[in-house]
């Protein structure tokens, strides 16, 4: 299937590493032109050696999203290397671990800061081009927190189910000049920062990485984590000219793990 993908722009945040770098591989692999960014300049460049083969097509620069100001710049340079943006997909490190009774006021604005706003900005860079030339996509990769809370993980509970009602939102205001909005509640997936959660309930629970691992496999009725190249597909698709009917939709993508009926 041609996703109609060649030749269109991608803005991808957070894509040095784990899903997002999933995803910015598989719009190249569809012909797009794809800016990569993060804020740890090795994994930049360990993320650039690996799309090395589409370097012509690739753009990537150091962002720390928080800062508004270099995340407009960022998406101006896009614009001057490869055209106006067509796709834009959202993407952010995670909050620290917290239960609901130890959340605080540091807490709160840090996930804000890190998960809501730099989303909105990203938008609102990209979104008056694309309602003038009446087509765009834009993709908020999301959490299974959103439809089925973490107990562990509650500032990402928080947060990702306020950006989820803000994309929400966008959608129904912005679908009747071309521009469709989803986003992705995204389960378990083989990554670095999974590692580094499986790593930290290890710690407090007194069990193993292994262990916390296991676990999790038997909880997902697929009985394995994803793998990022599904995921990266999976978005790819949704960015597409082929996906032009589905608008303001959270769809879950973890094997099964979710248990709600909507």
């Amino acid at each position: 299937m041609d996703l109609g993908l060649a030749g269109k722009t991608a803005v991808v945040l957070g894509s040095t590493s784990g899903l997002g770098l999933a995803v910015a591989r598989a719009l190249l692999l569809e012909g797009a032109r794809v800016a990569i960014s993060g804020r740890d300049a090795g994994r930049l460049r360990r993320a650039e050696g690996e799309l090395a083969t589409q370097r012509e097509r690739v753009f990537a620069e150091v962002l720390d999203v928080r800062q508004r100001a270099a995340l407009e710049a960022h998406v101006r340079r896009v614009v001057e290397r490869f055209g106006p943006v067509d796709v834009l997909v959202t993407n952010s490190g995670g909050p620290p671990h917290a239960t609901a009774l130890e959340v605080d006021d540091a807490g709160l604005d840090a996930a804000f800061e890190l998960l809501v706003r730099p989303a909105i900005h990203a938008v609102q860079a990209v979104l008056p081009d694309m309602r003038a030339r009446r087509w765009g996509r834009i993709v908020g990769l999301t959490s299974l927190s959103v439809r089925q809370p973490i107990p562990s993980l509650v500032y990402s509970n928080l947060m990702r189910s306020g950006l989820t009602a803000y994309f929400k939102s966008l959608a129904s205001e912005v679908a009747q000049d071309g521009v469709l909005v989803n986003t992705v509640c995204t389960g378990y997936f083989d990554t670095e920062r999974l590692e580094e959660l499986f790593a930290a309930n290890a710690a407090k629970r007194g069990t193993s990485v292994e262990t916390e691992r296991a676990q999790t496999n038997a909880r997902i009725p697929l009985g394995r984590l994803g793998d990022p190249r599904e995921f990266g597909d999976f978005v790819a698709f949704l960015c597409s000219e082929r996906c032009s009917y589905l608008v303001g939709a959270a769809l879950p993508y973890d094997g099964g793990l979710n248990s709600a009926l909507l």
